[in-house]
């Protein structure tokens, strides 16, 4: 058994209840169609689900010799990725959601996976486009804009 996970499995099953608690305080449908309470209702729920998957399966899994030492490099990567968020997060009042988030595609293709500039500019206009035609043009949401009218 993997304590560690097991650990895991628990505090997000803890806090998808928390999610579902909160959510179902929400209007779940209304008159136009889903509320506020429906994909944080489902979001938890499904939190709950994979979590417990995650117990049962490391109770039910046989026991393994010994655990593999920790991939430090690999933990590095991904602090690096999560840093890259953060700061894209943190740039979307003054860059807006589009061009953050473009610079956050741009700077996990062209540096964590090493692709070619060109390829990874293509990805992130393409990923950028992708959610300017889903959520402003398609479903009408208005996405943070930045200074740059974006």
């Amino acid at each position: 058994m993997n304590r560690g996970e097991v650990v895991s499995g628990v505090a997000l099953a803890a806090l998808g209840g928390y999610i579902v608690s909160e959510a179902a305080r929400w209007e779940y449908l209304g008159p136009d169609g889903p509320g506020p309470g429906f994909f944080p209702l489902w979001y938890g729920a499904v939190m709950i689900v994979l979590s417990a998957v995650l117990v049962v399966q490391n109770f039910l899994a046989k026991a393994t010799v010994a655990g593999r030492p920790v991939n430090w490099r690999e933990v590095g990567r991904v602090l690096i990725v999560w840093a890259g968020f953060v700061v894209s997060v943190a740039l979307l009042k003054v860059l807006g959601f589009i061009l953050s988030f473009g610079l956050f595609v741009l700077f996990v293709v062209a540096g964590m996976y090493r692709r070619p500039l060109r390829v990874a500019i293509s990805v992130a206009v393409g990923c950028a486009a992708g959610f300017y035609l889903v959520f402003p043009f398609a479903l009408d949401v208005r996405l943070p804009i930045g200074v740059l009218g974006f």
